[in-house]
Order: C-alpha cells, then structure tokens, then sequence
C-alpha cells in the first residue's frame, strides 16, 4: 500500500486556499510513492471558513470526483504535519486509499446501523459537544464495534459547529437531499477489520495527589473520599488553607480531577495516568457541606485523583506515544491498547504481522484546543514534537472542544491514531 496524499494551505479567501491544497493533492497523486486512486477524504476546516463549509465541500467534490466519500469536522484550529494553523483561515485534506467495502461515512441521515453486512472494527467519530448524552452515544457507537474503540473529537468554533459526511451508500429514505454538511449529533467513519490502525492517547495533566475512592457524591457533586469529607482532602493534598482564600482558590483554579471507573486503575505508573482516566473541571467548592463538584456525574467507587496541566510532561508523552506506535510497527505486541485488524472477532485475537512489515500511511491527531499553540511553548510546538516522535508521514487533524478515545470523552489530551499497511 502506499502513502495517502495530505495537503494543506491558508488564505483569507477560500477558494485561493483550496485551489493550493488541491494542486498539492495533484502533485502527490501522481507520484509513484502514493495512492493514485483514494476514495475516503478527511476534511478539517478553521472556523474562519465555517459559513463557507458547503461550498468548500462542494467545490472538492467536484475536483476530486473519484473521491466518493467525505468526513471532517471544524476546530478553531487545525493541524497538518509539523504544522498547526491557530486562528487563521486555512483547511487541511487527507485522501485515503482503501477499500469500498472496508469502510462506511455515517451521519444523522446514514446511520451506521442501516449498513446491514458490514462489520464495523473501530470509527473515527466527530461529534457536537451540545449534542444532549454525549458520552452515552459514544459508550454506544464503542459497543457497536467489535474492538470496543472508537476515536476523534468534538467540534470546536466560535461560530456553527460542523461535520462534513458525504456516503456513497446513500441516506436514510424520506430524509430528501443529504448536503453533506451538518449540525450536532454524531457522524465519522466506520472501518471494516482489514483497515489496520493503531491508536494511542497522550495525557495533558499529571496527578499531583494520591489515588482517592469516591466513597460518597450526589451527582456532580463529590462529599467524601476515602470516607473523610471532599473538601478537606482537596484542602490537604493541594496543601492550601481557606483561612487564606486569595491564594486557595488560585491553585484550585489551575487544579483539575483525573476520574476513573474504579479507583484502583487510574495510575499506570508512579507520576502518570493511564488512558482510561478522563480529566475534568473542578467547578465549585461546598464549604457548608465540604463538597467538590466536578464537571461530570460521578458515583461511588471511582477513582479521582487531583491533577494540573504540565507541559513537560505532555511532551515526554506525546514522544512516547509515537515510540510505542514505531516499536509496534518495527515488531507488533499483542498489546491491549493497539487497534489492529482482527482475525475472528469473535475470539478477540489481534492478526500478528510479520516484523518490519507495516509501515505508515497516513496519520489523524486530535488534540484539545487548550493545548495547542503557546501551551508548548510557541507557534506548531506540538505538530513539531508530533513530528519528531511520529517521523514524516501524512497527517490532518484538528483541535477539539474534546476528544474521543476507547469509549470516552477526554479533556486535555492528544489522540493520535495510524493508518498502517504493507
């Protein structure tokens, strides 16, 4: 298989932007080393170009028309390889070479569940953050594949939040003409078990306390860990006293919580979440009843551990992500956090490759629109240390009001997923 074509390009007038991205994606097409007949394209678009999305659609429909499926989505900034583009306008296009009947664009008005004898292996999913039961639908869409991982992001814009999903195999009868472009709900693409991905989840934060169990909470509301009341254990960890309370509530302020399922799986290693912790706000404090609301409905016996954004540590991970992905590559584990084609299903037994036999053929990052940019120290910081861990290969992306990885909804993270082959 060979490399997918990637462009991408800014201008304060569209169509001079896609008229730049389209003569890239010409260049690559007829080069020896990349695919020459793609039928998937990803679109990411910034919001700047958010109220010409129809036309930027249309327009590379026309221009590409072998391509017959479309996904993509609008952030407030996007990302291509070794760059990001924050606050500008500018549009980034990926065409993916693979089999019609490996994989499938849904929508509101082609659900995946209408593609009666497909096998959905895993998705890429774009979602609107107001979509109402957000993390329920993507739990769902997880259970609906047969390696129970789903990855991608919400929208993010400061004007319409959009998707872009255009299926050859049609829309659901009665819903009239599909444009292809749309507002909330769900939408991605689904991909049968001969695509052969790898995906790996980077943490923003790292914890700055111990590992707490939830042991009493009302909604969003958490009343006690370990049995001791929220408040004073927060009070203590973070070494803060409210007889003081300008500078507590400035180190609260900047104090977010790691929540996980159970509160024994949060810590992968000393210093270090593991992907199945999801990090949220800290959204008000209950001094009468020495509570903690966090942003997210919590129960009893999860695990929260209190946790602050930390640039050095985002980027020793984001380099380890893409060394884990390139030791994979060279010789594949049977690794429970790989997304690989499957050899039955229903045993559950990722297909063993040969070592040195796959390669990269394209990449899709979605990282929180909180982390790119000065968070890493400078313009494209992080698409750099993406690079450099990743090497030089085919990338879009997008930064996101929240990002989709396993069946969850994460914050402050980076998504980083491969397409690999021969």
């Amino acid at each position: 298989m060979k490399l997918f074509p990637c462009a991408h390009a800014t201008h304060p007038q569209w169509p001079m932007a896609a008229g730049l991205v389209l003569a890239q994606l010409k260049a690559q097409l007829s080069l020896p080393t990349h695919a020459a007949q793609p039928t998937l394209g990803l679109l990411y678009i910034t919001d700047h170009y958010a109220n010409d999305a129809q036309d930027i659609l249309d327009w590379l429909g026309a221009e590409l028309p072998t391509v017959t499926d479309w996904a993509g989505t609008v952030g407030v900034g996007i990302a291509a390889n070794n760059v990001e583009y924050f606050d500008e306008p500018a549009l980034t296009v990926m065409l993916c070479e693979l089999p019609h009947n490996q994989y499938r664009v849904f929508s509101g008005v082609a659900p995946l569940g209408q593609n009666l004898g497909f096998e959905t292996h895993t998705a890429l999913v774009h979602a609107d953050g107001q979509t109402p039961d957000l993390a329920g639908l993507i739990e769902e869409m997880a259970q609906r594949t047969a390696s129970g991982y789903v990855f991608g992001g919400l929208a993010s814009s400061r004007q319409v939040a959009l998707q872009f999903a255009v299926s050859s195999a049609g829309h659901v009868r009665g819903h009239g003409a599909a444009s292809g472009v749309y507002s909330g709900g769900l939408s991605g693409v689904a991909f049968g078990p001969q695509v052969t991905l790898l995906s790996r989840v980077t943490q923003g934060c790292v914890p700055v306390s111990a590992q707490h169990a939830i042991t009493d909470c009302e909604g969003h509301l958490v009343l006690a860990l370990d049995g001791e009341p929220a408040l004073d254990v927060l009070m203590r960890d973070l070494e803060i006293s409210l007889d003081n309370p300008q500078p507590a509530l400035l180190k609260v302020r900047s104090t977010l919580v790691g929540l996980s399922a159970s509160s024994d799986q949060a810590l992968r290693r000393k210093g270090e979440f593991g992907e199945d912790v999801w990090v949220r706000h800290i959204v008000g404090l209950d001094p009468v009843r020495r509570a903690v609301a966090v942003a997210e409905w919590v129960s009893p016996g999860m695990g929260l551990s209190f946790c602050q954004r930390h640039v050095n540590a985002a980027r020793a991970d984001i380099m380890r992500i893409g060394s884990e992905i390139r030791e994979s590559l060279e010789a594949p584990a049977l690794m429970d956090d790989d997304v690989m084609h499957w050899a039955n299903p229903g045993q559950g037994l990722p297909v063993p490759s040969e070592p040195g036999s796959k390669r990269i053929l394209g990449a899709v990052y979605v990282s929180c629109a909180g982390r790119g940019g000065p968070h890493f120290g400078g313009p494209s910081a992080e698409m750099h240390i993406v690079r450099r861990a990743l090497g030089d290969v085919p990338l879009v992306g997008f930064f996101a009001g929240g990002e989709i990885a396993h069946r969850h909804l994460y914050g402050y993270t980076g998504v980083l997923t491969v397409f690999t082959g021969d």
